[in-house]
This record gives structure tokens, sequence and C-alpha cells, in this order.
């Protein structure tokens, strides 16, 4: 059904390469049955969440001196609760820093390159567009420094390919704010965020690539070219200073858009209310208070039944990918942390929302994409505007077809969510 929508969405139904759509398919497929019926990726799994439990454990050691109390979470000794601000952002600058490390020692650049092949190969993608989106698993906007050189002269198609592929993963920077919410009612989640975002590789090819199917030759359709600058320092202090520069603008970054985002929303749903409220009273009926929420709910309704949940989860399951598209995955992600402490989702359905959340898919990353390329490439704009919402579209498909393939092969296998 997924794609079915996105092929009826296509702009060039017959010019679709189901060669490429099948190859990603099949490779998503077989990606879920590694995750979650090969019993050796479970110790793969705890691995993976332990080193990023043991990196979150090490980044509360610099907030807690400069914030005292304040940076103690629940259960922790002197807590004051839980503040987002204090205990889940100062995570995302240790994190950009040991991000930047890595770059600066070749160990991202390896690890992208080698992505990037198997991309180019398995999908036929251009060089170009696969090494972009194999650098979104690490980078966010900064992904596409990767191909500059090659931007002035993509087609369409390799430029929609870039923004599915950045909308529909996570930046390995922001796995911490994420990872911070959810590990108290998911121990394991750190790990299977990661398999969300690798997932989503897959997804993103196939539903790019039937939204906007290639028409024309790109320009490194051969090969894979060389790792672009991404900011890269000359010496290994250089790189944690520019790390912790960065994660300190991404984690102000994010700050400032929740306030903005929701106070936009609280305001639009007082303005939504006064007037359901006022039309009521002219009609003389039970009043009747609409939310943004409960409208993008209502639009999403209809995608979730692709998920596999059951029945009773769908209202909830409509609320946070609607919510999702406007207020952010991290406003989602709080909101499904909050349902299962209320005992609103089974397990399987925290695991399945788990995969279908992960991903830039809403609106301010849309402009924050669109824009970032515009600046890099003035030439392109008109089509990058052109094809923000397309993205946007098709990244959605493609997170929910990352959540659908959860629901497929999990069926509450043991030793998956560490409960």
């Amino acid at each position: 059904m997924l794609v079915l929508l996105a092929w009826l969405t296509s702009t060039n139904r017959r010019g679709v390469s189901w060669r490429t759509a099948a190859a990603a398919a099949a490779t998503l497929a077989v990606m879920g049955v590694v995750v979650f019926w090969w019993p050796f990726f479970r110790v793969v799994l705890v691995a993976l969440n332990g080193a990023v439990a043991t990196l979150l454990t090490a980044s509360g050691a610099g907030a807690r001196f400069l914030f005292g109390p304040l940076a103690a979470g629940p259960g922790q000794e002197e807590t004051l609760g839980f503040i987002l601000a204090f205990q889940v952002f100062p995570a995302i600058v240790f994190f950009s820093v040991i991000i930047s490390l890595l770059y600066h020692f070749g160990v991202l650049p390896f690890v992208v390159r080698t992505i990037a092949r198997w991309v180019h190969r398995g999908f036929g993608l251009s060089g170009a567009e696969a090494l972009a989106t194999s650098s979104n698993l690490f980078f966010g906007v900064e992904s596409t420094l990767t191909v500059r050189p090659f931007l002035e002269r993509m087609t369409r198609s390799e430029l929609m390919m870039l923004l599915t592929s950045g909308l529909s993963t996570i930046a390995s920077s922001v796995l911490a704010v994420y990872a911070g919410l959810l590990a108290p009612i998911f121990p394991y989640i750190a790990g299977h965020l990661i398999s969300a975002s690798v997932l989503s590789i897959p997804a993103a090819v196939l539903m790019a690539k039937i939204v906007v199917p290639e028409g024309d030759e790109p320009q490194t359709r051969g090969s894979v070219p060389p790792l672009g600058d991404v900011g890269k320092s000359r010496h290994w202090m250089g790189s944690i200073i520019q790390g912790a520069n960065d994660g300190v603008r991404l984690s102000v970054g994010v700050g400032a858009l929740l306030i903005g985002i929701l106070g936009l929303v609280a305001l639009l749903d007082l303005i939504l209310g006064a007037t359901a409220g006022w039309i009521s009273s002219l009609a003389l009926q039970e009043e009747f208070r609409p939310t943004l929420r409960m409208l993008l709910g209502w639009i999403a309704y209809p995608l979730v039944l692709c998920l596999g949940l059951t029945p009773d989860e769908w209202p909830a399951a409509a609320r946070l990918i609607g919510e999702r598209w406007i207020l952010t995955e991290v406003v989602a992600y709080q909101d499904l942390a909050a349902m299962v402490a209320a005992g609103s989702l089974s397990p399987r359905g925290v695991m399945i929302l788990s995969y279908a959340l992960c991903g830039f898919t809403h609106v301010a990353s849309v402009a924050i994409f669109a824009g970032g390329l515009s600046v890099l490439v003035p030439s392109r704009r008109n089509d990058l505007a052109r094809l923000s919402w397309p993205a946007f579209w098709a990244a959605t498909l493609a997170t929910l077809m990352t959540g659908a393939a959860a629901g497929v092969f999990f069926h509450g296998q043991e030793g998956l969510m560490g409960l």
C-alpha cells in the first residue's frame, strides 16, 4: 500500500526503475530478517546499545559539573526531575565531539565510503547521491557538503534523493536525545534507533526513486567520488573544539525550534478552539474544540493502518505521526514515552512506532535541508523549492515503511527490547 501511494503520486509513473525499487525493497526485507530474526544480531544490538549508554553516561559528567542538580535525571541523587535542556541537550554536544574526532582520525570517512559503495552498486544510484545518502547516518544537513562540487549538475532525481534521505534518517549527534527520552521504558532503544536509521536508507531509496524517477544521466553514474570536506580540522584538539561548538549550535537550534514551534502550535490551538466555539454557539450545538494535533492525526490515520498495529493502537499512532510532522520527532518521542507509561501501547506497538518515528520528517527540517542546499547552490533554488514537499511526502512514506518492516518481523521475540 505504501509503495502504491508513492507510485500514484509519482512525477513519471512509466519512468520508475523497478530494478532499483525491487533491490531497495529486498534489502529492507533482508535487513528486517537480520535485525529481528537472527539471534546473533541481539548480541550486536546489546553491544551498540551499551556503547551509546556509555557515551550518555560520560556526557553526564560535564553536564553535572556545569549544572549541578539540574543535570541529575530521575532516580539519581539530588534530582529535580526530568529537564530536557539540562539532561539531554548536553549529550548532543558530547556526541558531536565524538563524531568530529572519528572524522579527524579517518574512521568515519572509511565507513561512509564503504556504505556508499554498497548503496551505489546495490541500488544503481549515482556515486554522489550514494555518498550523500550514506553520510546522513552520521551528519545532518552537513552531509550535503560531501558532494558539494556536484550539486550544480545534479539531476532532479538526485536532488530528490538527497532531500528524502536527509529527512528520513537521523544524524548520530541527535541520537542521544531520543535515547535519553525512551531509555527508561525501552532499555535497548539506542541500538534500535541505529538499526532504524540504517533500514531507512533502502526505504528512502525506494520511495524517492518512485516519486521522482531518474530521467537524465547523472554526472557520477560510474563511481563514488571522494568524500568532500565537512569541516575537518587539522589537529585533534581543533576537532574537539569544532565538535563542541557544532554541538552547542545544534542543541541551541533544537531548543529554539521547540520553543518556536510549540508556541505557534499553542497559538493555533487557541485560534481553532475560539473559532470552533463561536461556530458551535451559532449552531446551538455542543461545543467542539479541535486542536492542530487532532487535525493532523486525522490526516495521518489512513497511513498508520499500514504499520501492522492493533486497531486500539491506531488513534495513538495517528496522533504521534501527525504531530511529528509539525512538532518534530522530539515531541513525538516524548509523547510515545508518556503513552507507554500510561499503558496505552503494547511492547510491539512501541517497537513499531519507535522505528516509524525515527527521522527528521517534519516541516522545520524541510526548510533546513532545502534552505541549506539553496545556499550551497543558488542556481538550483527553484528546483529545490519544487522538490521540497515531494521529498517530505517520500520521507514520510519511507519512515512508515521502516515501521512497517518492524511490524512484519517483530512479534515479541525475547531479548530485543531489554525489558
